[in-house]
């Protein structure tokens, strides 16, 4: 069964229907209808499933959702897995943080062979034996600790005069590339080598002549085992760095060759696997419960200070103005302003007093400038949503700044799309917060 059986398929124009009887006009044919979208704001932490591409996994998520507008923040290759980042609404103004993110991966090389793409998905290319000593994978696995300098591989999706890079080596074409400096943060053996598959590895090529078959360019004569001595590697690291090349210079380095058989992405800056669902767990769900899901836009921003703004000094800001404020200089800072939670009979709860996600800014000589900001419909609908209100949470949380807070809050129901009439009068029943 392939992974396009087993997830959710996206309706086409022609799987959805109005109800029985009613006919397109003029055609004797059941009438045609689309999804109905609606704007949702917030970060979807999807767990990717093998085979799937990035895109894929994305439109799925975004139908299951019924969102407007949506967007991933890094591709993972088909035959990857794991934590998928997805920002909906106002939160893909936020993507290039978590494409800017260090990454976390559980690797696994298997050794003895290589291909033509550095992965499973090549021809094979040569067969080795296997005899690598744990020391040798130990000084292997230190020298490719720290700054490095990569070459990005033929099958990657990087392009050249407007192609991708995978399109020439399928065509047999190889491409110039630049190296590019990364930095491998560190990288720890989870899983060594069993004596038992290395020693079947070298059984196996002392069957071929010579010890080691090569391939003409067919990969003819190449036999492929049923399994490979296998290397599991925690690999942390900076984005750009590719960790199928990284599988190559280790196996190279260890005498036998390597490719990459298995890959699975753990964690993107401050965002970890655990907290990711499924595509079969998120369409279990029912519709009501599927934006539940849904983390604050500020999710991707957790490793930056924040500040709080009056409400007086909301709608300037949210208008591109700068404010004066008492934090030290910064290069990026979250900014908040104070709302009320319109929630059927909260009003008056000190627990509905919330603040919610304005923007992203900078902080120089005293003054806060804005770098990317949310429209007040994008604020009113963050405030509005059910999913545990992203974008807000309690006054009382700690945040690095508080600038001049007054009674006078943000109320979803006030809000317009001209800034000028963002400042709102205050609710009688929260005069003070």
């Amino acid at each position: 069964m392939t992974t396009a059986d087993t997830l959710p398929q996206e309706p086409t124009a022609a799987s959805t229907t109005t109800p029985a009887g009613v006919a397109a006009r003029g055609s004797g044919r059941p009438q045609r209808s689309r999804q109905v979208r609606r704007p949702l704001h917030g970060v979807l932490l999807l767990d990717k499933p093998y085979g799937l591409s990035s895109n894929d996994a994305l439109q799925r998520a975004k139908w299951l959702l019924r969102a407007e507008k949506a967007g991933h923040t890094g591709t993972l290759d088909p035959l990857a897995t794991g934590l998928l980042p997805l920002c909906f609404g106002a939160a893909t103004k936020f993507s290039q943080v978590s494409l800017d993110a260090d990454k976390r991966y559980t690797a696994t090389l298997g050794l003895g062979m290589t291909t033509t793409s550095g992965d499973a998905e090549g021809r094979p290319l040569q067969r080795r034996p296997v005899v690598v000593t744990r020391e040798a994978i130990a000084a292997a696995v230190a020298a490719h600790t720290g700054p490095l300098s990569q070459t990005p591989p033929m099958f990657s999706a990087l392009k050249h005069e407007g192609k991708a890079l995978y399109e020439y080596a399928r065509a047999g074409v190889e491409v110039e590339r630049e190296a590019r400096q990364v930095t491998l943060h560190s990288i720890d053996v989870l899983a060594w080598p069993t004596d038992e598959a290395m020693a079947r590895s070298v059984a196996e090529c002392a069957a071929i002549e010579g010890g080691a078959a090569r391939s003409d360019d067919t990969a003819a004569g190449v036999p492929v085992p049923e399994d490979f001595p296998e290397l599991v590697l925690d690999i942390r690291c900076s984005k750009g760095t590719y960790i199928r090349t990284l599988a190559e210079t280790i196996g190279e380095m260890l005498g036998c060759g390597a490719h990459l058989t298995a890959l699975r992405r753990t964690g993107s800056g401050p965002l970890d696997v655990a907290q990711a669902i499924s595509l079969e767990a998120l369409e279990a769900l029912p519709e009501s419960e599927r934006e539940l899901q849904l983390l604050s836009p500020d999710t991707l921003l957790t490793d930056w200070p924040s500040i709080m703004l009056a409400s007086e000094d909301t709608g300037r800001f949210v208008s591109g103005l700068r404010r004066r404020v008492q934090h030290a200089d910064c290069d990026q800072i979250r900014v908040y302003g104070p709302a009320v939670l319109d929630t059927p009979g909260s009003r008056g709860n000190p627990l509905t007093q919330a603040r919610v996600l304005l923007g992203s800014a900078h902080v120089c000589a005293g003054e806060l400038i804005c770098d990317r900001l949310l429209s007040p419909p994008e604020i009113a609908q963050l405030i509005a949503q059910p999913s545990a209100v992203p974008g807000a949470v309690p006054i009382a949380a700690p945040v690095t700044s508080v600038a001049s807070l007054t009674g006078a809050v943000i109320n979803s129901t006030a809000f317009t799309s001209d800034t000028r009439n963002f400042a709102l009068p205050q609710p009688a029943a929260v005069a003070s917060i």
